[in-house]
C-alpha cells in the first residue's frame, strides 16, 4: 500500500484579511508541515489545475494529498483532517448529513465574506497600532 504524500495544498485568497487570519492560524497550528499554502491572490501564484485565478479566489480550495481537488466545506474538512487539534471536527463532519450542512453554511457565508473582510481589514491596523512595541522590534 502506497503511503500518503506529506502535504495537502491549501489555495487561499491572501488579499482577504479574514482569509489571511485563518490561514495564519492554520499555519501556526500545522506543527508537522502537513499543509502547503498558496496565496492565489499573488500574480505569480498558480491556481489549481482546471481553475482560473478568480475561481480559486472565490472559494476555498485544497488539493488533498491523494490528488483530489476539494472546494468549500470539503476543503475545510481536509485541512481539519491534517491538523491533530482539529481531527475531531473532521470526524464530526463525516457524520451523515454533516458535510451538506457545512457546505450550506459556507455558501451562506460567501456573500458576506467581503463585508466581514473589509471590517477586519479596518480593525487590524488599529489593533496593530494599539499594541505596545517591544524593544528591538
Amino acid at each position: 500500500m502506497a503511503s500518503e504524500p506529506a502535504q495537502s495544498t491549501v489555495y487561499f485568497d491572501g488579499s482577504c484579511p479574514l482569509c489571511r487570519a485563518e490561514i495564519g492560524y492554520y499555519g501556526r497550528t500545522d506543527q508537522a508541515g502537513a499543509l502547503c499554502f498558496v496565496d492565489v491572490s499573488k500574480t505569480d501564484a498558480e491556481a489549481p489545475e482546471g481553475l482560473t485565478r478568480q475561481q480559486a479566489m472565490a472559494r476555498f480550495h485544497v488539493r488533498a494529498a491523494d490528488g483530489r481537488l476539494l472546494s468549500g466545506a470539503a476543503a475545510f474538512v481536509e485541512v481539519w483532517r491534517r491538523l491533530p487539534r482539529w481531527r475531531w471536527a473532521a470526524r464530526v463532519a463525516s457524520l451523515p448529513g454533516a458535510l451538506t450542512v457545512l457546505e450550506l453554511g459556507y455558501r451562506l457565508f460567501l456573500p458576506i465574506r467581503p463585508f466581514l473582510s473589509r471590517g477586519l481589514g479596518r480593525l487590524a491596523p488599529r489593533e496593530a497600532a494599539a499594541r505596545p512595541q517591544r524593544p528591538g522590534t
